[in-house]
């Protein structure tokens, strides 16, 4: 079940990034396997860091704001995804803090029309040195701004 790009519905907030399931993403069911699902989120938002400057190469004192971890992970199975293809992840922030971030993700057909999973993940900036929270900087938070979702 796929609309056509004329009937996708509009995104209020957020991004959408392709990716791709491979068949060797199925499990013996023939179903994406769980653990799959916060792997696709995590190379979209891998993407979304990459394209605004932020990457580790070796060095965490100077990955930045690349610096970070994941404090929790929340996920919702709404629907199977059953064979291989071109699908979609939709990112968006719910809380851009001065340490820490909660974003917002859903697995979904590659138009953003059908959900698939949905969840959050909190993440928390680390001073590399002490591993203890440290502030985002400024250009990170200029560019989380563009995908915080507005107070509904």
């Amino acid at each position: 079940m796929t609309a056509d790009a004329s009937t996708a519905p509009a995104l209020s907030h957020g991004r959408l990034t392709p990716v791709t399931v491979h068949f060797d993403d199925l499990d013996a069911l023939g179903l994406l396997h769980n653990a799959r699902y916060p792997l696709l989120v995590e190379r979209a938002w891998g993407e979304f860091l990459e394209e605004h400057g932020f990457h580790y190469a070796g060095d965490w004192v100077a990955a930045g704001d690349a610096c970070n971890a994941v404090k929790e992970l929340r996920i919702s199975y709404e629907a199977p995804v059953t064979r291989p293809g071109t699908y979609a992840v939709h990112l968006w922030l719910d809380r851009l803090g001065t340490t820490g971030l909660t974003y917002g993700f859903r697995l979904c057909s590659a138009d953003g029309s059908v959900t698939y999973a949905r969840g959050t993940r909190v993440l928390v900036r680390l001073d590399p040195v002490t591993m203890r929270p440290a502030p985002w900087s400024e250009d990170f938070r200029a560019a989380g701004r563009a995908l915080l979702r507005s107070a509904d």
